[in-house]
């Protein structure tokens, strides 16, 4: 359940016969983890398959994402990473920047694509957010691209 107590439904089978890439930072295996396991069993529960690329922080999530975009092996993309504030500015360049490419990606190239960068001051946070039984954002952000993709089919008929 998100902030506001509701989650989008997403309809049953939403994801048969679509493939969609994850792509997750690993800056905080723990969170990038349940992240993970939280987006794939939204995918699961649609029907979709997926394949799951790691790179090492958010930063370079929006990176691989651009080199699988241009495979067009995919039917959608969710990209997910956590960035806790430190005592330097680096949060800033890295949240606003990771974030900023990805949006970027996804409205430029009309992409299905579900965002899940948590950005946070503390783990504590952060694992709240990630938590599947708590705010559960890897699904969410997995649900997010579902939608979209279903969006997509829906205009290109």
């Amino acid at each position: 359940m998100d902030s506001y107590g509701v989650r989008f439904p997403v309809p049953e089978g939403a994801g048969r016969g679509l493939h969609f890439l994850v792509v997750e930072g690993r800056a905080y295996p723990r969170i990038a983890d349940e992240m993970k396991r939280g987006a794939l069993a939204a995918l699961d529960a649609a029907g979709a398959s997926h394949e799951v690329i790691a790179v090492p922080s958010a930063m370079e999530v929006p990176v691989a994402l651009a080199m699988a975009i241009e495979t067009g092996r995919f039917d959608g993309y969710v990209a997910l990473g956590c960035v806790i504030r430190g005592q330097t500015n680096h949060y800033v360049a890295v949240a606003g920047e990771s974030i900023r490419a990805l949006a970027e990606l996804a409205v430029v190239d009309a992409l299905p694509l579900g965002i899940g960068i948590l950005t946070v001051e503390t783990e504590a946070q952060a694992w709240i957010r990630a938590n599947v039984q708590d705010q559960d954002r890897g699904g969410d952000a997995a649900r997010a691209a579902l939608v979209l993709s279903g969006i997509k089919a829906k205009l290109n008929d």
